[in-house]
């Protein structure tokens, strides 16, 4: 999926004030926090993720591994708290700007 500027400037705005529900931990990326990545996604479209890595090399693959596990679009990335989009698959809640 492709995003606009205008899109992504727009999901920015709504993520703001979002808080992350998901955190990735110790252990990695695994199958069970991209599950629970993909439930909290199909639920809320928009979500943060924090991830705890020790360097931004590690941050970014991680990062990235949840985007395409996920299905989802990098919508920003500040730190280590990520936003990502991806709408429902029935009935999207957020309707994205034309361009």
């Amino acid at each position: 999926m492709q995003l606009t500027e205008t899109q992504k400037k727009f999901l920015r705005r709504e993520a703001h004030a979002l808080k992350p529900v998901v955190a990735v931990g110790d252990k990695g990326i695994t199958q069970a926090l991209l599950d629970e990545v993909d439930g909290a996604i199909e639920h809320h479209e928009l979500i943060k993720v924090r991830v705890r890595a020790g360097d931004r090399e590690h941050r970014d693959a991680a990062i990235n591994a949840i985007v395409d596990g996920c299905r989802a679009v990098l919508v920003s990335r500040i730190g280590n708290v990520a936003a990502l989009y991806r709408p429902r698959k029935k009935k999207p809640r957020i309707v994205l700007p034309a361009t």
